[in-house]
């Protein structure tokens, strides 16, 4: 009987390069869609809420391409790790990291995301980047795609809508295999890839004012990463012989509201459109039977290659992980409380406590989904993402964050209980582990390292880096594989 972590468990930390990288047009990177999102610092918490550009207008797209201005859009900014990646990995080794995930950004690699020749200074990056990270110790996690492709694919071709994203896409994978290949231990197609659904601007890229039917453009879209996903496995089966290619969705682990059977029913639905229609396809290997109601219900018609199911079907991932941030409820009560969470609000739970910014914290929810997950698809598990986002106060150099210990305490008695239910978990890599520009309110002060960056949410600051509490706690607990979990 499995007692607890492995051995060889894979405690790790995650950013990604949009939200950290900063020097948007430095070596030769194109512009990206996450550089377009404008941010105010005056605004209220209701406004930052009502402005994550979940669904992007035409006038707000047309305007930022216009804009050279960098304080309003942060992502231009990031934390400058594109400059002091080699002293924060030198933290991160302090800490003890066994894996490292970030994301590769296309736009550094293909300017243009169309351009004949990759940019040699951007491949150079993530040579010099990867390396870095071997010579401290730590494996590699590669995102092909988190949130961000180059604007010019969208202007030019309307982005995922278009089947020959597809070939832009692919190429790009067929660069990075064949260049950094080496170099990585992990890979992820796709981050999150149901944000196409609940958060169509970051997920799929589309600018919902342009569509005549956003909902049936928005599952076209999905369709075509399904296929970009598929293929990305089979080239990097044939490139990278035994490497490991994962899906990976944010996952939303959710109860029913009450014991009433419509409630019940609806906590199935919302499983089946908000999680396993992304899983089932990407491990499974084909659309779900339940999904073909949902789209006669919806009037959705996806337009499908010949070959597509065979491609599907042929080439499905060797693991899969997921975000875990919060659990949801689920009810057919219109006027049930609602609360926020990861970039989509819920349904309020009565008896979680919520951070301060309404996520519900539910470290037994992160059990539920481990094990519906694995006893699924009985494909090993990584989280790829999980922590909280919290007001931090520096005082004099140091940062107490009990709260946050809290939170990461609690999620990994969970996850270990998971292991010994039989769940074959092999990673976690905290998320950011290192303070980065928030992906969905773009503000700074929604902080979730271990690691405090001195930026606020001008930018301003002397970008200079602190140890908080909780990164003395979470460096004992990898010490000793998760067995040391008290202050």
């Amino acid at each position: 009987m499995r007692t607890g972590f492995s051995e060889d468990f894979l405690w790790g930390g995650a950013i990604s390069a949009s939200q950290a990288d900063g020097a948007y047009d430095v070596g030769g990177k194109g512009l990206d869609t996450q550089d377009l999102r404008y941010f105010d610092s005056n605004w209220t918490k209701e406004e930052r809420d009502h402005h994550r550009n979940i669904n992007m207008t035409g006038e707000r797209f047309k305007q930022a391409l216009l804009d050279k201005d960098m304080t309003h859009y942060p992502f231009r900014w990031g934390i400058d790790f594109y400059s002091n990646y080699k002293e924060d990995l030198r933290l991160m080794e302090e800490l003890g990291l066994k894996i490292f995930r970030t994301s590769i950004n296309w736009a550094r690699i293909f300017p243009n995301g169309d351009d004949a020749e990759p940019n040699e200074t951007g491949i150079q990056f993530y040579i010099d980047l990867f390396d870095e990270c071997r010579k401290r110790g730590m494996k590699v996690f590669a995102t092909i795609l988190h949130y961000n492709i180059p604007v010019n694919l969208v202007t030019k071709y309307g982005g995922w809508k278009n089947r020959q994203t597809i070939e832009f896409y692919l190429r790009y994978a067929r660069v990075l295999f064949e260049r950094l290949g080496d170099r990585v231990d992990y890979w992820l197609p796709f981050n999150e890839i149901n944000a196409g659904k609940f958060n169509p601007y970051n997920g799929v890229y589309l600018i919902k004012d342009q569509e005549e039917d956003y909902e049936n453009a928005i599952y076209q879209c999905l369709h075509h990463q399904f296929i970009a996903n598929a293929l990305t496995v089979k080239l990097a089966h044939e490139i990278l012989p035994g490497s490991k290619v994962g899906g990976m969705i944010a996952r939303f682990t959710t109860y029913p509201a009450t014991c009433k059977p419509e409630d019940v029913m609806q906590s199935i639905l919302d499983e089946q459109y908000a999680n396993y229609f992304y899983t089932d396809i990407m491990a499974r290997g084909k659309y779900p039977a339940y999904m073909e109601r949902y789209f006669n219900d919806n009037d959705i018609n996806i337009h499908k290659e010949a070959d597509d199911d065979n491609i599907l079907r042929e080439y499905t991932v060797d693991f899969l992980s997921f975000s875990y941030y919060m659990s949801m409820v689920a009810t057919t009560d219109k006027n049930w409380d609602r609360t926020g969470g990861n970039l989509v609000t819920g349904n309020k739970n009565p008896y979680l406590k919520a951070s301060d910014w309404g996520w519900q914290i539910d470290p037994i929810g992160l059990r539920v989904s481990l094990n519906q997950m694995y006893d699924r698809y009985q494909l090993p598990i990584f989280i790829a993402e999980n922590g909280i986002g919290a007001l931090d106060e520096l005082n004099e150099g140091e940062i107490h964050d009990s709260y946050r210990i809290d939170y990461l305490k609690e999620h990994f008695k969970q996850m270990k209980e998971a292991i010994i239910d039989g769940v074959e978990l092999i990673g976690y890599t905290m998320w950011g582990i290192i303070d980065i520009v928030s992906c969905g309110t773009i503000e700074m002060r929604k902080r979730y390292g271990v690691i405090y960056v001195d930026r606020d949410d001008r930018g301003q600051g002397t970008n200079k880096r602190y140890k908080k509490d909780s990164f003395y706690w979470y460096q004992n607990c990898i010490k000793s594989n998760g067995e040391h979990l008290e202050d």
